[in-house]
C-alpha cells in the first residue's frame, strides 16, 4: 500500500464515459453505437465503429467525488478533477479538465479526445481528484479505483478480451444449479464480475449461442444472446440495490466498483426525471419496504431491455426472417 506525506479522501472516486462521438474526413461525426461501451466491465470498443475511417473519438465522461468528506474535514482546497487518458505501447499521454455540474460539486463533467494516430491498442482512462494540501498546490488526493479501458481494434467492450459465458450441466454441475436444470441459462453475479451459465442438458443450445451454423440460427442466436444481456442487466440491478451502504441519516451510496456505475446508468429510466441521488434514494426507500417495490419491476425490465437493444434487435430479427423467407420462396 502506497503512503502519502498529505491526508488523502477515503471515499471513492467513480468515473464512467457516458457517450463517444467519432470524427471523421470532413469533420463527419457520428456516436458511437451504444453495445460499443460496457458500464461493467468499464472499457469501450472503438473497433465497433460502423465506419474505418474515423481519426478521432471524443469521450463525454461523469465523475463524481465524495464532496461531503472534502467539506467536513477541510484539509483541501483549490479542489479540481481531471481526466488522464494515457497508452504505455506509444507513450501517450492527454490531460483534460473537468467542471463541476451547475453549483454540485460533487458532480463533474468533461470531454477528452483520442487521437487515433497516438493509439495502438488500449488506452487507460484515469480520474483524479487534485488540490491544494498544506500549501502545496497540484497534489493528487484521490483517483478511481479502476481505470476505463479504451480499446483502439476490439469489437467487443470486454477487459479480459472474452466474453465469461460458459457451457455445464445445470443437472450435474454445481448444487447451486440444480435447482435451475430447467432453464436454459443463468446470471451468476457471486463473483468480482457477472457471468452467464449456458444449460448444456439443452441440446444444441450452447452451439446456437456460441457458434451458430446457418443464417437462421445466427438470427435467432443474436435475439437469444439480446435477450441474456437484458437478464444481465437485470441481475446485476438487483444485486447492485440489495447490498449498499448508507450514511447515518439513512442516504444510501452508490458503490464505488461496477455497482455504482450499472445503478447511474438504470436508474434514469427506472425513475425518470430525478437526480441519480433522489432515484436512488427512492428506489432503495421501496425496496425496504416504504412503497410499492412491484411497481418499479417493469421500469427495472424496460431499463434493462434498453441497454441490451432488446427492442432494436428484434426489430431486425424480423426483418431478417422476413427477408430470408422471401429468398426462400425465390
Amino acid at each position: 500500500m502506497k503512503a502519502y506525506p498529505y491526508p488523502r479522501l477515503t471515499g471513492a472516486v467513480t468515473a464512467r464515459v457516458t457517450a463517444v462521438q467519432l470524427r471523421g474526413a470532413g469533420d463527419s461525426r457520428e456516436q458511437l453505437d451504444s453495445r460499443g461501451s460496457s458500464v461493467i466491465e468499464q472499457v469501450v470498443a472503438l473497433g465497433m465503429a460502423e465506419r474505418d475511417d474515423w481519426r478521432t473519438a471524443r469521450l463525454a465522461l461523469t465523475a463524481t467525488v465524495p464532496l461531503r468528506e472534502i467539506e467536513a474535514k477541510g484539509h483541501w482546497s483549490d479542489v479540481e478533477v481531471v481526466a488522464v487518458l494515457t497508452e504505455g505501447i506509444t507513450n501517450t499521454r492527454t490531460v483534460t479538465r473537468m467542471e463541476p455540474r451547475s453549483d454540485n460539486h460533487r458532480e463533474w463533467m468533461g470531454e477528452i479526445e483520442l487521437d487515433r494516430d497516438h493509439h495502438a491498442d488500449r488506452a487507460s482512462l484515469v480520474v483524479h481528484v487534485v488540490a491544494t494540501v498544506q500549501g502545496v498546490a497540484g497534489r493528487i488526493i484521490g483517483s478511481t479505483d479502476q481505470e476505463w479501458l479504451i480499446d483502439v481494434t476490439s469489437d467487443v467492450p470486454l477487459r479480459d478480451r472474452q466474453l465469461d459465458v460458459s457451457s455445464v450441466s445445470f443437472a450435474r454441475g454445481a448444487e447451486w444449479l440444480r435447482g435451475f436444470r430447467e432453464a436454459p441459462w443463468v446470471v451468476d453475479t457471486s463473483g468480482r464480475m457477472p457471468a452467464v451459465r449456458l444449460n448444456s442438458d439443452f441440446e444444441g443450445f450452447p452451439a446456437l449461442v456460441q457458434d451458430p451454423g446457418s443464417k437462421m440460427e445466427s438470427i435467432v442466436g443474436e435475439i437469444l444472446l439480446a435477450q441474456m444481456c437484458a437478464d444481465v442487466w437485470t441481475a446485476v440491478f438487483h444485486t447492485a440495490i440489495g447490498d449498499l451502504e448508507t450514511e447515518d441519516d439513512g442516504t444510501p451510496l452508490f458503490p464505488s466498483d461496477w455497482r455504482g456505475a450499472v445503478l447511474r446508468e438504470m436508474l434514469p429510466d427506472i425513475v425518470p426525471g430525478r437526480s441519480e441521488e433522489d432515484a436512488l434514494r427512492e428506489v432503495h426507500t421501496r425496496r425496504a419496504g416504504q412503497g410499492s417495490w412491484t411497481d418499479l419491476q417493469p421500469r427495472i425490465q424496460y431499463a434493462a431491455a434498453r441497454r441490451a437493444e432488446v427492442p432494436r434487435i428484434l426489430a431486425s430479427t424480423v426483418r431478417d426472417i422476413e427477408r430470408l423467407e422471401q429468398e426462400t420462396l425465390a
